[in-house]
């Protein structure tokens, strides 16, 4: 059970995304559901509920309403991707996964190259350990609650060639980490921390 919600901040917030909550909003209101993500401004919950008949329900829960949140229960591996599956656009569905495959990779050898510190979970690919980039790879399917990381990879994800693969000897987008395009972050309560920040030139 946790109180002052809006105070905990998105290091604390992440914690709880992907399970089930409850969440106590007001004198006498109470929610249930799925915890999706939270609004890095706001504080506010996204909880997802699945019908009977299949499909699923959002409800946001403003932060500066929550009172209490309690994890009811753990999400397991089938419930993840049910999650995921909730938000995948039309086109996503479409694509097969030999197809996804060779987005994902052609997206983490976009970021390689421009030196940018990714690794591989699941169907997701993991920046710095604090934004994730779901299937089929685009800028809005990047995810994290640090807006300024968000924004940065979100433009050169943009800047990605969906032709072949440009020139191993081509200049990246991005200065080397000698050059001090990639410095450890100033740490505060009011985002979440990460190791790399990435800067264009």
């Amino acid at each position: 059970m946790q109180c002052g919600w809006p105070l905990l901040g998105p290091l604390r917030w992440i914690s709880y995304v992907n399970k089930q909550v409850k969440v106590k909003a007001g004198k006498d209101a109470e929610h249930r559901g799925w915890l999706m993500t939270v609004d890095p401004v706001s504080s506010s919950l996204v909880l997802v509920t699945f019908r009977e008949g299949g499909g699923a329900s959002v409800q946001v829960v403003m932060g500066h309403a929550v009172e209490e949140v309690q994890v009811l229960q753990e999400a397991d591996e089938e419930t993840t991707e049910r999650l995921q599956a909730s938000f995948l656009s039309p086109q996503t569905c479409r694509l097969d996964q030999e197809e996804l495959g060779r987005r994902r990779a052609a997206a983490r050898s976009w970021l390689e190259k421009n030196r940018v510190p990714v690794e591989e979970q699941g169907e997701e690919i993991r920046v710095a350990g604090v934004l994730t980039v779901a299937a089929p790879y685009r800028p809005e399917d990047c995810r994290s609650s640090n807006q300024i990381i968000l924004d940065r990879i979100q433009k050169l994800i943009q800047l990605q060639p969906r032709g072949p693969e440009p020139p191993p000897n081509s200049e990246p987008l991005l200065t080397t980490c000698q050059d001090a395009s990639i410095h450890q972050s100033e740490r505060s309560s009011s985002c979440c921390p990460i190791s790399y920040l990435i800067l264009f030139r």
